[in-house]
């Protein structure tokens, strides 16, 4: 057992079990204690932090006093790695990276530039399609209601900064547009196909290292239930071109692709963060949580191919008590 003893905060946990779980297995894999610490809006209702060695409450990762909140904690428990795990969270986390690092934090999270571009669909579709990345035919509701002629019906809406599959929908015609949305929407070319996760490794120089994908077999709010990693040589070119597109990205990220009969592979999404797929990758032999923690201790890191094909997960809902 190394002598060094490490601790890992996941923030906005929530239901992240089984990513606690990937941590404390790599943990003993390279012989190091760790402790795994949680927070989330509602602690005590979070699967996560009861599982977690500490739990505490936060704020809205959109209120002012989150970054505080964090820091405060990651100071007086010696925190030596922050995982955040959804997205509104990523670019307050970027901006603060530097802040964190001075009390010894190592927050996990790519720079402020690419969570920009991630953070919004539309920039997303503009910067890869610049670096000849597949993706589908995209344009604000504005620019289709223009145009919408030039456009195959049905067709995807969405909002640009939307996650976990929210607003997501299908339009029949342009008649089907509404005169004013909430929030900033997105119009997209409707694919059919296989839907793909793709989890990548990015090393601390910014070369990608590692590229595991999965069949998303079924889906459930946004998140894959069930799916079976899968070797396919054009996904790792696209993993690739879409690295060498973002401007500092940095450990892991996930992005998604369907398969359309018609017009081959189309990227339309990235998620800068541990997708909730993970965890299949990782059974896979993907080992990023023992990558990212044995940057903690100064250890080796490698590039992992040896990963097995034709790994399934078949998720379930698991219960945690309380009395």
């Amino acid at each position: 057992m190394n002598s060094q003893p490490l601790s890992v905060l996941f923030t906005s946990a929530g239901r992240r079990v089984e990513l606690v779980n990937c941590f404390t297995a790599a943990a003993q894999q390279i012989g190091v204690a760790l402790a795994t610490h949680a927070c989330d809006l509602r602690p005590k209702l979070s699967a996560a932090c009861q599982v977690a060695s500490k739990a505490f409450e936060v704020p809205s990762c959109n209120a002012p006093d989150y970054i505080e909140t964090l820091l405060d904690y990651c100071a007086r428990e010696e925190i030596d790695l922050l995982i955040p795990t959804i997205d509104p969270e990523l670019y307050p986390l970027a901006l603060a990276k530097k802040r964190f690092e001075d009390i010894g934090t190592k927050v996990h999270v790519s720079g402020p530039e690419t969570i920009a571009i991630v953070r919004d669909k539309a920039r997303t579709i503009e910067v890869l399609r610049d670096h000849d990345v597949p993706v589908p035919k995209t344009g604000t509701v504005e620019s289709v209601r223009k145009c919408p002629e030039e456009w195959e019906w049905p067709a995807f809406i969405k909002p640009s900064g939307g996650s976990a599959s929210r607003g997501i929908d299908v339009i029949g015609s342009p008649d089907s547009i509404s005169d004013t949305y909430e929030e900033p929407m997105i119009i997209q070319q409707f694919l059919e196909g296989d839907e793909y996760t793709i989890n990548i490794f990015i090393d601390a120089s910014g070369k990608l290292s590692t590229t595991i994908p999965h069949l998303r077999l079924a889906v459930r709010a946004g998140e894959v239930e069930k799916g079976m990693t899968v070797r396919r040589s054009d996904f790792d070119d696209i993993a690739a071109k879409i690295v060498d597109a973002l401007p500092d990205p940095e450990g892991v990220m996930c992005f998604q692709l369907i398969d359309d009969a018609r017009y081959g592979p189309r990227v339309f999404e990235i998620n800068a963060r541990f997708g909730g797929g993970y965890p299949l990758a990782d059974k896979a032999g993907g080992r990023y949580a023992e990558r990212l923690l044995n940057q903690l201790i100064e250890g080796p890191d490698w590039i992992e191919n040896e990963w097995k094909e034709g790994v399934k997960m078949l998720r379930y809902d698991a219960a945690v008590f309380l009395d």
